[in-house]
């Protein structure tokens, strides 16, 4: 594939798999690429921030669950928490809520039929001290003003709608 990039001699798009670009949209592989780098930074990120906080060993599977657990004070059913994560496989988030419970961060309550969980005194404490630690380490570094703060909810906004996309080629790759 020769692009009007390429053909002008300026480097071509920032990829993971070559093999993949589309000569329509090779912005998507570029995308793709850089969700990948900035995902496993991210990833990357909770975990060290969490061990600061005095959590250690932790996936980042475990420590996105428990802020999820601890959002808004209300207990939360495995199933919801695998919804609102968009995450389909039940087992590993229940696998995070057991270690979290090990860990004494999250407590687990039978209501009727089914089990809630909800973080423990200690799991807010833990939280709340990876948030100061995400001020001064993520925030303070940003140094967001109006403009970049903007353009980082259009980016949230464009990532909640490309999930959207992938969410739907999944399942008709699923169906083919």
């Amino acid at each position: 594939m020769k692009s009007a990039a390429r053909a002008s001699g300026a480097p071509g798009p920032i990829v993971s798999s070559a093999h993949l670009v589309s000569a329509r949209s090779a912005e998507l592989s570029e995308f793709e690429f850089g969700l990948i780098v900035a995902g496993n930074a991210f990833h990357r990120w909770v975990v060290h921030c969490m061990a600061a906080a005095g959590l250690r060993d932790l996936t980042a599977l475990d420590v996105l669950v428990l802020h999820h657990v601890t959002h808004r004070a209300r207990d939360k059913r495995l199933a919801d928490i695998c919804f609102i994560m968009n995450v389909e496989d039940t087992h590993l988030v229940n696998y995070a809520l057991k270690k979290l419970q090990t860990l004494g961060v999250v407590a687990a309550r039978k209501n009727g039929k089914e089990v809630t969980y909800a973080a423990t005194d200690a799991g807010r404490a833990h939280v709340q001290r990876y948030r100061e630690i995400r001020e001064s380490c993520l925030i303070d570094a940003l140094q967001a003003g109006d403009a970049l703060n903007r353009d980082i909810g259009e980016l949230a906004r464009l990532l909640r709608l490309l999930s959207g996309l992938y969410d739907q080629a999944a399942r008709s790759a699923a169906a083919a």
